[in-house]
């Protein structure tokens, strides 16, 4: 594991169990049980049900709840977000539980996000018994499906229903695998009541899980990396559109470097974590959450060879700057594509493709290139932020800038952003510094993932700070409490506008197309009259809360005394009430008339 991503830490000692005594599987769940430790799955994230409650006995009184240790949560849309904010950090699939069909039900957006964000989560669920003869009257029926796994399906990587103790660890081990190959995902496998509650007629002979588990390589091919370094090397207007990344720093020095080798202007976005120093002098504009800005737009249409490496929406991006350069794209995505959603974007024109990770083809060409080892060092002076002007009410940026003085010199991960949010005011200098959105466009998620993140990040030395929409935050509040259950540290600022005001930008835009009244945008929008006490439901958590705080005063002060319980083990969760708004380039994509 790089040095930069710190091992898993081990949740406070909480809901430690009675020693059973139980030395050697006895019944099918206790393979499974098995099975998750021997694949070193770290946690489970779950909220409890009778369809896996032999699966539950087996953790706790099989494995004594340790590797895996149970992560309680009060929603399984939060279990999952927890799971995928866990694999942000780690790169590595951590376990959620849900259920039968309706704690999978619940759990199917997380899913999507993560689907979305190429994130690996192993989701187990169970259903049954799906022997009738063994079903208990009515509830054991309508939490029965025939076909479980179809409701998610077209958003997870694979999925299956194994029908012995044997099969289940077969279907654990091959899940494991596919959900941390790239690209990475989702998978699902669910679990017979009845397997899991039936004694086991003999012990399953030992297997050796190490020798299941071959490492899967996605170096590029020479031959190609050879024609994308010489089609580089003759570029006059080279432009680096760095995409998906993991947080390793061998891949992310390989990308500065290459970018610097060759003079390449660099884009990156929010979608996806930091892949790319955003106040290098080879970056062009501010990460934005939709299309490039302005200038990312002016930097490729004026390119005449561009290199993507994992770009999300290479098509919309090539199609709005009018791009005729030519294109060398290094990406696996195409190798998840099934139809079911449209997340795969336009298909754009590519000229030369690397099939293989992308950082191993950053890594590759930076070599051959000719690159050095490591890039240079920037002036700690280009990070500094202008103060925005004084207001009567505080907006995002101020928000913003609070925030960052607060932090002072601290390392920051911020593990969740706002639509509101500008690229531009606090950049990104390391894999770790900022580790992207939900994916999916599913609101609510930022709560979970940022719980999972600062999970992972636990014992790093790195302050985790979210920062949530209001409605982002009432959605996936729960969360909060698994967080304050296991003292898992996390400061969330919350830019409480008191509206879906995403919704409100399309109001306005669907009134500008048929020229109705933009004023009643509003309307079915506001969260006010009653306000809603977002500090209060975060004690309700187990959270220390501060606010609502209205002016720059009260928001330094409650910072302050945030990070002083986050540093002292807890979750502070401050309520900043700011003024609706975007950043001009995102409001000028939701409000336009037509495309």
């Amino acid at each position: 594991m790089n040095k930069q991503i710190p091992s898993p830490q081990g949740a406070a000692k909480v809901e430690t169990p009675v020693p059973a005594g139980v030395n050697a599987a006895g019944f099918g769940s206790d393979v499974v049980a098995e099975t998750l430790r021997d694949l070193q799955i770290p946690y489970v994230a779950l909220n409890p049900g009778a369809s896996y409650r032999g699966l539950h006995d087996s953790l706790v009184n099989y494995l004594g709840n340790e590797r895996p240790k149970m992560l309680l949560c009060l929603h399984e849309e939060s279990a999952v977000a927890i799971a995928q904010g866990y694999a942000k950090v780690t790169g590595r699939a951590m376990g959620a539980i849900v259920h039968s069909n309706v704690g999978l039900m619940h759990a199917t957006m997380a899913i999507f996000n993560a689907w979305c964000d190429r994130m690996p989560v192993v989701v187990l669920g169970a259903t049954g018994p799906v022997d009738a003869d063994k079903r208990r009257p009515w509830i054991d029926w309508i939490h029965t499906a025939r076909d479980q796994g179809a409701l998610v399906r077209g958003y997870v990587k694979w999925d299956d229903q194994p029908a012995s103790p044997a099969a289940a660890r077969e279907a654990l081990i091959r899940a494991t695998n596919i959900a941390n190959a790239l690209p990475q995902g989702p998978v699902y496998v669910n679990l017979d009541a009845e397997m899991q509650e039936a004694k086991l007629a003999e012990p399953l002979p030992p297997i050796d899980v190490s020798r299941y588990r071959p490492r899967i390589a996605a170096a590029p091919d020479p031959q190609a990396v050879t024609e994308a370094a010489e089609r580089l090397r003759m570029a006059k207007r080279p432009v680096i559109l760095a995409g998906r990344a993991s947080r390793r720093r061998d891949a992310w020095d390989a990308r500065v470097a290459l970018a610097e080798a060759l003079n390449a202007r660099v884009l990156t976005d929010l979608k996806i974590g930091a892949s790319f120093p955003t106040d290098h002098p080879l970056h062009v504009g501010a990460p934005g959450m939709l299309l490039p800005d302005a200038d990312g737009l002016a930097a490729l249409a004026a390119a005449d060879v561009i290199l993507s490496l994992d770009w999300v929406e290479l098509g919309g991006a090539l199609k709005a700057a009018k791009s005729n350069a030519n294109v060398i794209s290094a990406s696996l995505d195409q190798n998840i594509h099934n139809g079911w959603s449209m997340d795969h974007q336009a298909l754009p024109p590519v000229d030369l493709l690397i099939a293989a990770d992308p950082d191993e083809a950053a890594i590759a060409l930076s070599r051959a290139i000719g690159a050095p080892a490591r890039p240079a060092v920037l002036p700690v002076a280009a990070r500094a932020m202008t103060k925005p002007a004084e207001s009567e009410r505080l907006q995002v940026e101020h928000l913003a800038y609070a925030v960052r003085q607060a932090v002072g010199t601290r390392e920051v991960s911020l593990t969740h952003l706002p639509l509101s949010w500008n690229g531009a005011w606090w950049p990104f200098r390391d894999p770790l510094d900022f580790l992207g959105s939900d994916g999916g466009g599913g609101v609510g998620g930022g709560p979970g993932i940022s719980v999972g993140a600062a999970l992972a990040l636990k014992g790093s030395g790195r302050l985790p700070v979210a920062i949530c929409g209001d409605g982002d935050y009432l959605m996936g509040v729960t969360a909060l409490w698994t967080a304050a259950h296991y003292r898992i540290p996390l400061l969330m600022v919350i830019a409480n506008n008191r509206s879906f005001f995403n919704d409100e930008l399309h109001q306005e835009r669907v009134a500008r197309m048929r020229n109705r009244p933009v004023e009643n945008r509003w309307i079915g929008q506001r969260m006010s009259d009653p306000d809603i006490d977002l500090a209060a439901m975060a004690r309700a958590q187990g959270a220390e809360a501060f606010g609502p705080v209205r002016t720059g005063e009260e928001l330094a002060a409650a910072l302050k005394a945030a990070i002083e319980a986050v540093e002292g083990g807890a979750v502070a969760v401050v309520d900043v009430r700011v003024e609706p708004g975007y950043a001009p380039s995102m409001t000028a994509v939701m409000t336009r008339k037509s495309d």
